[in-house]
């Protein structure tokens, strides 16, 4: 774990109203920057190396015609992915974002595919509407297959970790995932993910109803989050989970993308809540990317801030709803310049500006 000194909040705040520009002229920006220097300990907050994991698996509930793709589609991403040719990828590299992509649990051999790490728990989880999507030991993998890779990145010197995914049915996952953890119905957790016309939006609605009465009919999974992940959930889903945790107890900057590695830190922050898991920083480490589309993550972004009070604000609104870690990826530059307001940006008395006391600064007229 790195060395952390406490820095208050008040502090942070102090110091980004002294630098140049008039008070709030930076709008959220700042709050950014006063987020990571209490998360670092430091008034020279800074992300000189970020990463996107990108976890992987299959989905049993797929068989039940949930999506507008097949679910071979997951192991020719995972061939896309380790070309370099996936947005992720392209998006990533520009940003100057490592990648790191994961088989959890695709149904394929992917074995002699090079450019993914290998961290298969089984080929592809259990149909969630027929039966339990994972055993507990299953559940256990998964978690530590990501807790592995935010311990790796800790250990790289990574500062800001972006949890991404891929999964044909990943989605109708999340979604369930989503009612059992906060009681809404279907037709308010399923959306159209890959973009699926009225009929199959009908099944994926039926088969998420058809787990909910499975696996809780009395709502009783609500009190306990690893169940619901166990039963309802993914593999990838349950690593997303286990690395967002692992994140923030390194202090990590812990960036969720869209909806699904939103309902699966909605998961992780339960877990805190409810003490499965030892107390970590996740609410003041998380940070959400961007504004997904899907149906269901407006709910799962007022149900972390129901659960921790964390600021649930996305950074961007791009309409977007791929996945892969994308929205994660592009966050990154805000993040970085966040970083570099508070580090580098000159204050009023070392510039020698005029105006540097409070009152000046708020009979300034705004910048435009």
């Amino acid at each position: 774990m790195s060395s952390h000194s406490p820095i208050d909040a008040a502090v942070a705040r102090q110091a980004i109203d002294a630098k140049t520009k008039p008070l709030g002229a930076l709008g959220r920006l700042e709050d950014i920057a006063v987020r990571l220097a209490v998360l670092q300990g430091t008034l020279e907050p800074a992300i000189p190396s970020a990463r996107v994991c990108v976890f992987a698996a299959d989905h049993g509930v797929a068989d039940e015609g949930v999506s507008a793709y097949p679910r071979a589609v997951t192991a020719e991403m995972m061939k896309n992915f380790g070309r370099g040719g996936a947005a992720i990828n392209v998006i990533a590299a520009v940003n100057a974002v490592d990648v790191e992509v994961m088989d959890v649990g695709v149904d394929a051999d992917l074995s002699a595919l090079a450019g993914i790490r290998h961290e298969k728990v089984r080929r592809g989880s259990g149909n969630l509407a027929v039966e339990a999507a994972m055993t507990a030991e299953e559940l256990s993998a998964a978690l530590e297959v990501g807790a592995s890779a935010a311990r790796r990145a800790a250990a790289a010197g990574v500062r800001a970790l972006g949890l991404g995914e891929m999964g044909i049915g990943n989605t109708t996952a999340a979604s369930a995932l989503l009612s059992a953890l906060t009681g809404q119905p279907p037709a308010a957790t399923v959306g159209r993910g890959t973009g699926v016309n009225d009929e199959t939006l009908v099944r994926k609605q039926g088969a998420v109803g058809r787990a909910l009465r499975l696996h809780s009919p009395d709502n009783g999974l609500q009190a306990d989050p690893r169940e619901c992940l166990r039963r309802v959930g993914g593999l990838e889903l349950a690593a997303i989970t286990g690395a967002a945790l692992e994140a923030a107890r390194h202090r990590l900057v812990v960036v969720a993308d869209g909806f699904i590695s939103t309902v699966s830190v909605l998961c992780a922050l339960r877990m805190v809540a409810t003490g499965q898991v030892p107390a970590v920083p996740l609410a003041e480490a998380l940070f959400f990317a961007h504004r997904s589309t899907e149906r269901g993550y407006a709910i799962a972004i007022e149900a972390c801030v129901g659960i921790a009070g964390c600021d649930a604000r996305p950074l961007l609104d791009l309409e977007m709803r791929l996945g892969e870690g994308s929205g994660a990826a592009l966050a990154m530059p805000v993040l970085r310049s966040a970083a570099a307001v508070m580090r580098e940006m000159a204050t009023f008395a070392a510039a020698g500006v005029s105006g540097g006391d409070h009152e000046a600064v708020h009979t300034q007229p705004k910048a435009s």
